[in-house]
């Protein structure tokens, strides 16, 4: 019972990450473009690390290096064709195709779009979330952490297109928080499916760390590449590098047995 209590806290504490996108409103864009960009490298820099550290030894020691080699490519393969066909009008750094925050008088068809693809990319969130944690509530507060660094620039992202296809703000944050709710029912279903079917965690685990190097090098390194002051270049590296070492970091604390004194 503790362990879904650790589940439920963790998937509302990214579902809270929704409302986030108010800051698209409330900063100057010129501010908000740069503390985002910023926070893209410290994104991909925690996926990466929370992959190779965590979840791909975790999920080896787990199913072995094939089967965990075979479902970590699955894991990329359905994610790249969820982004091909579902997440449309996705942008992270707050910058897309579709970015900028100007009303329009009717509601464009793109921004229904992104809140199902946001959904099911939430859903998936959760069901990650709690796979980590029946593995090891360490793991899953890593695995909780590297989602929330990456919902940060993806909802902020997300909200300037609802505002943009012509949602007012209120109905874009409500919507919004909708759509990352659905990280909850993801992470119940989980919870009761890994219950009782046997070595689900063994698939799903692989399955997460190749969602998570899908992100980070098919959307937010990408991101980063677009960026030509060589100032702006060095600071996002500094942030890349920073994101690795917090999830280094926190390795090092599990070891210690830290975190198990901490949560267990």
């Amino acid at each position: 019972m503790a362990i879904l209590v650790y589940i439920l806290l963790s998937v509302l504490i990214v579902s809270l990450v929704s409302l986030i996108g108010i800051l698209t409103v409330t900063l100057h864009k010129k501010h908000l473009h740069r503390a985002l960009s910023l926070f893209v490298g410290f994104a991909a820099g925690a996926l990466l690390s929370a992959t190779f550290f965590d979840l791909l030894p975790e999920s080896i020691e787990i199913a072995g290096i094939e089967k965990t080699s075979m479902y970590a490519l699955l894991g990329i393969v359905v994610f790249f064709a969820l982004e091909k066909f579902f997440f449309w009008y996705h942008c992270h750094g707050g910058r897309c195709a579709h970015h900028g925050i100007s009303v329009k008088k009717s509601v464009k068809p793109y921004a229904y779009l992104n809140l199902i693809g946001d959904g099911i990319h939430n859903f998936i969130d959760g069901m990650v979330i709690a796979g980590a944690y029946v593995a090891s509530v360490p793991l899953g507060v890593i695995t909780s952490l590297a989602v929330v660094f990456h919902e940060i620039p993806q909802e902020t992202g997300d909200f300037a297109i609802l505002v943009n296809a012509g949602l007012s703000t209120t109905k874009a944050l409500l919507l919004n928080f909708l759509t990352a709710v659905s990280a909850i029912i993801g992470a119940l279903v989980a919870y009761f499916f890994l219950q009782t079917v046997d070595n689900f965690t063994a698939f799903l685990l692989p399955f997460a760390a190749g969602n998570f190097v899908y992100i980070a090098t098919a959307d937010l390194i990408p991101e980063l590449h677009k960026e030509s002051s060589m100032r702006r270049n060095l600071e996002q590296m500094i942030m890349f590098l920073l994101g690795i070492v917090v999830i280094i970091l926190l390795e090092k604390l599990i070891a210690s047995g830290a975190l198990n004194r901490l949560f267990l």
